[in-house]
């Protein structure tokens, strides 16, 4: 299968080079439309060039923000799992309970996603009549107790890294001979560079797939550590190989606009890029001539606001801005909308009590309105702050500490619910002058206070994750707390 793969994306190379794209039907004619989804792994915006960073070229994503709308407010969450459970429910972290990040083939004690109580973006699409694919990381699973987790969520092809399964070593290989699971079960690929496999994969998918619609769900491994030697540089230092690995990612964004091309799905395909999170910490880059350190895992502007492009080359005017407020909640109910599944008795798999936090801001993709619906955006999470006791996997604190920002400020709230930071992200976009005791003006005041209100309107406590346990297994990591003493 592996060979098959190469010898298609030399085909694919060699085709766009000499012949010309296949022709498309008009968009109107073509029903509802392919979505990609691609979700870089650990990426501000000061390693994208066309968002401001000084210290690298990344043409293919500057091309693709160029032919369609680059969103400068959007907030994930600043660590993996947040953000990943975030835009398959449509939820805020305090109400599916995936406040802090928690590695579960790793870690596991019965812990896992578990659709029967967090229903999913991406069964609702298929319900949609969509074709549904994932290549690359998830790690909400262990797919050694769960072989069958992807297909349980809506996934009806799948390639994936498995994410380190504790007591086997192969499996930490994401890059160079990565452990790679498929419906055949999991193996090594030795020789081969796992991102490559994982983009073959999706471009076998779109040629498979061409009569439409598909859903492509892309959560890269690049750009996360371990900071590696890419098929196409060689370094001797971190920040070099880093570097290796954003122009590695920046060729494979390509490849894949390419294939779209190639395939006759360009023009009736939506590609949205993204991040799940902010850069490592331990690398900085150049950012709108700041230095800035990578923000992973904290809620500063380089940890949370994301680069975020959405391209439709059929619908969506090309080299739009836009500052609308968008969160990661707000992908499930767009996708959705797009879809047609605009309304939540349409949605068969989410009962009454699933609540979304999200709001579609279809409008301001397809009618170029410059505010969403939103007044606020929110991040929160980070870290490895939970523990697995006799109850799962509980959270350290009974409400996680957060932002919230409007158009203009944003307020940092702590774990006892007060305000601990504000900032006015016009005149102080690297958050340097804390105003929480300097509410001078009418504005600054009126936001604060509104912010405040928004604070009061959330649960008193953070839910805990919701799943069924898993069977035990011998690899799973012991009980360290009692979880009458681990809330505080």
């Amino acid at each position: 299968m592996l060979i098959q793969r190469i010898l298609s994306a030399f085909a694919l190379v060699f085709l766009v080079g000499c012949g010309e794209a296949v022709k498309t039907k008009s968009t109107e004619d073509q029903g509802p439309p392919n979505i990609l989804f691609i979700l870089v792994d650990d990426l501000g915006k000061e390693w994208i060039s066309n968002y401001g960073a000084e210290d690298i070229e990344t043409p293919n994503i500057d091309a693709l923000a160029r032919s369609g709308l680059k969103f400068n407010n959007v907030y994930s969450m600043p660590q993996c799992t947040p953000t990943r459970v975030t835009l398959l429910t449509g939820q805020y972290p305090f109400r599916h309970g995936w406040v802090n990040h928690w590695d579960v083939p790793r870690w596991g004690g019965g812990a896992h996603f578990d659709e029967t109580e967090n229903p999913t973006l991406v069964n609702e699409m298929k319900r949609a009549g969509y074709k549904t694919c994932i290549a690359g990381k998830w790690q909400i699973d262990d797919f050694r107790v769960e072989p069958d987790a992807l297909e349980k969520v809506g996934f009806d092809e799948y390639c994936m890294w498995t994410g380190y399964e504790a007591g086997i070593e192969a499996s930490a290989e994401r890059y160079w001979d990565p452990y790679v699971f498929t419906k055949e079960g999991s193996k090594t690929y030795p020789g081969a560079f796992g991102p490559d496999i994982f983009r073959d994969f999706i471009i076998d998918f779109l040629q498979e797939n061409k009569e439409g619609p598909m859903f492509v769900y892309y959560p890269m491994v690049l750009t996360h550590t371990p900071l590696v030697n890419t098929p196409d540089e060689s370094a001797d230092d971190n920040l070099g190989k880093h570097k290796a690995m954003v122009r590695y990612t920046d060729k494979i964004v390509g490849q894949l606009v390419k294939a779209l091309k190639q395939n006759g799905l360009l023009e009736n395909t939506i590609i949205v890029f993204t991040t799940d999170n902010g850069t490592a910490q331990s690398i900085t880059g150049t950012y709108k001539g700041e230095q800035v350190k990578g923000g992973k895992s904290k809620t500063l502007e380089s940890g949370i606001c994301e680069p975020f492009i959405v391209s439709w080359p059929g619908r969506i005017k090309a080299d739009q801005e836009s500052n609308a407020l968008i969160d990661f909640t707000d992908i499930l109910p767009t996708f959705l909308d797009i879809a047609g599944v605009n309304s939540k008795d349409k949605w068969t798999d989410l009962n009454a009590s699933h609540i979304i936090d999200g709001k579609s801001f279809k409008n301001v993709l397809l009618q170029g309105d410059e505010a969403s619906e939103r007044k606020w955006i929110l991040g929160m999470g980070g870290g490895n702050n939970a523990r697995l006791t006799e109850n799962g996997v509980e959270n350290q604190f009974k409400f996680r500490d957060r932002v919230l920002r409007d158009e203009r400020y944003k307020l940092y709230i702590d774990a006892n619910r007060k305000p601990e930071k504000f900032f006015d992200l016009i005149q102080d976009p690297f958050e340097r002058s804390n105003l929480v005791d300097s509410l001078k003006t009418g504005e600054r005041e009126n936001s604060f206070k509104n912010l405040i209100e928004i604070v009061k309107s959330f649960p008193s406590e953070d839910s805990d994750p919701q799943y069924k346990n898993n069977p035990p297994q011998e690899w799973d990591v012991e009980i360290t707390a009692e979880s009458g003493t681990w809330k505080m």
